[in-house]
């Protein structure tokens, strides 16, 4: 499985950045897919994912309202449209595939595939 994350960058408070994740090497219509940071010092923790049909979204509370997961099962692709981007939005963001085929993941013990992770830079 490969996972290719980017659009990171930097960007000012209250800016917007899109994120997208190719994946290859999987049935990918069959995988839920979630997005993943990781800051400077700090554990990686949950962002939001989407179930392999896309009918079913999960966030984290401090990006609920201000970042939007989707997914083209027909391109293999997973994005995060983030908006009112916050200084604290800072991270390496890593997207994964589900351990197992059709679950959807809400933690990292979910997560069995990672991509590489591209940085999000969020000045104040």
């Amino acid at each position: 499985v490969q996972l290719q994350a980017f659009g990171g960058g930097v960007v000012q408070a209250g800016g917007s950045l899109r994120l997208s994740c190719a994946a290859s090497g999987l049935t990918f219509s069959t995988y839920g897919m979630g997005w993943f940071r990781q800051a400077p010092g700090k554990e990686r923790e949950f962002v939001a994912s989407i179930g392999w049909s896309a009918v079913n979204t999960d966030y984290a509370d401090s990006v609920k309202g201000r970042f939007t997961i989707s997914r083209d099962n027909a391109k293999n692709t997973v994005d995060l449209q983030m908006n009112i981007l916050k200084p604290e939005d800072t991270a390496v963001y890593y997207c994964a595939a589900s351990r197992t085929k059709f679950t959807q993941i809400r933690d990292r013990a979910n997560a069995g595939s990672w991509g590489q992770g591209t940085l999000v830079t969020v000045s104040s």
